[in-house]
Formats: C-alpha cells, structure tokens, sequence
C-alpha cells in the first residue's frame, strides 16, 4: 500500500514538473516577442485606439488620468499582443501537456485542433476591430449630446477593447468547442442539436452583458455566436469519423521537449 501510495506520488510530481516546463516555454516565448516588440509600444497603442479617434470629432484625442498611465497603457496592450501572437505556441504547449493521456489516433487533432483554435480566435479579434469598432464608436458619439465633448479615458478604453476582443475571440472558438465536446464524449451530437433554442438564448443574453447597450452590437455578437455554433454542429461529425479509432491504445509515454 505504502509502494502504491508513492508511486502514486511520485506520479504526481512528474506531472507538475511537466506542467512546469509547458508554462516556462510558454511564456518564454511570449517574453521574447514582447522585448521585440516593445520599441513600438507607442504605435502599437495607437493603432488600437484608431477605430475610436475616426470616430471623435475632428482634432479631437482621447485623455490620460492617471500619471503614469500614458506609459502603462502602451505596455499592457503591447503584452496582451504579444500574448496573441504567440498564442498557437501557448496552445502547442497545452495540448502537448494533455496529449499523453490521449489515445494514438484523438493526438492526430492536435495539429488541426491548435491551428482552426489560433486562427478563428485571431479572426474574431480582426472582426471585432475592423467591423464591429466601426459602426459601434460612431454611433455611440453620434448619440452624445452636443453639450458634451467627447474625450474617453484611455485606461478606460483599452478595458472596453479587452472585454470585446476575449468575447468576440471566445464567440469565434464555439465550432472548435463543439467539436472537442463530440469527439471527447462529453456531449452527444444530438444533445446538442436538441439545447439549439438555449443556446440561442444564452447567445443574446451574454451579448448584452459584455457589449454595449444597444441593439446593433449585442447583434453583431450573438448573430455570429449562433451561426459558428451550427457551424460546429455541422463540421464535428467529420472531426469524428476521420480520427475514430477504437482500437487505440492509450499513450504511455510523456513527451517532453
């Protein structure tokens, strides 16, 4: 019993040791692209803040609070690109971790699995910035009362860009979360055909919490949320039948690089 127990132990702790070296190659190379692109900081925030400066007024700029904000800013979306850039080898770094207790055949999605994740996320991100930030801003100043002069805050903006990137990226992953929950066994195919109405629901009610309070972006969420999630109801059976394989031996060993 004691042997079990420190095996068992022993187990663990080369699951942790694992798990640590997936995280140290993770942010390593989030560390190095943030070095690299930290000379453009500046830059970087200003192409994030464009969609709202087409949308001010004319010789109008957005307004910094705090001391040290203009300086914090620009390295806190500078970071967060920098995390989006290296996401396909963030998301490497964690299959590869999960990988070993997959069996031979449910490894072969990892690949595709990492590549439709990054891109879908990155295509959500270049939807929210180039379509949604468009009509949205606009709008938005177009309705403030001509007593007010425009001038957002931008500590405050960059958390209201945050919040509709994560959304917008998570909203765009919902065909790649389909298919994970078929092809696991989590969630039969036809259980998921079945909650359809709910999920439309749930659609709405998330994009009128994390959007703005009007119609047109609450629709410009959740119209694409219920559409990736047919999409995903339609491509998993493909996913399923391509990497079957129920003779499959589990993995035993653990790959480390």
């Amino acid at each position: 019993m004691a042997e079990e127990n420190t095996q068992a132990e022993d187990t663990f702790i080369s699951h942790l040791i694992e798990l640590r070296s997936r995280i140290v190659k993770a942010a390593a190379v989030v560390l190095v692209v943030f070095l690299c692109l930290m000379p453009f900081a500046a830059h970087i925030f200003d192409v994030l803040a464009a969609p709202m400066i087409h949308a001010l007024p004319a010789g109008s700029k957005m307004i910094a609070t705090g001391v040290i904000t203009p300086f914090l800013i620009p390295i806190k979306v500078t970071m967060l690109v920098a995390v989006l850039i290296s996401l396909p080898w963030v998301l490497y770094q964690l299959w590869a971790f999960v990988a070993p207790g997959l069996y031979a055949h449910e490894k072969r999605l990892i690949a595709p699995l990492v590549i439709s994740s990054s891109l879908l996320f990155v295509t959500g991100v270049a939807f929210c910035y180039f379509f949604v930030f468009g009509v949205v801003f606009p709008f938005i100043n177009n309705f403030a009362p001509k007593s007010v002069s425009v001038a957002p805050d931008i500590d405050s903006y960059v958390d209201f860009v945050l919040t509709m990137f994560v959304a917008f990226g998570v909203t765009f992953e919902v065909p790649v979360i389909v298919i994970v929950l078929v092809r696991m066994g989590l969630v039969p195919l036809a259980k998921l055909k079945q909650i359809r109405p709910y999920v439309i629901v749930a659609a709405f009610i998330v994009a009128a919490v994390v959007t703005p309070p009007d119609v047109m972006s609450q629709l410009m969420l959740a119209v694409p949320l219920v559409l990736l999630y047919e999409v995903g109801l339609l491509v998993a059976p493909i996913f399923d039948r391509a990497t079957r394989a129920p003779d499959a031996e589990p993995s035993s060993s653990v790959s480390s690089e």
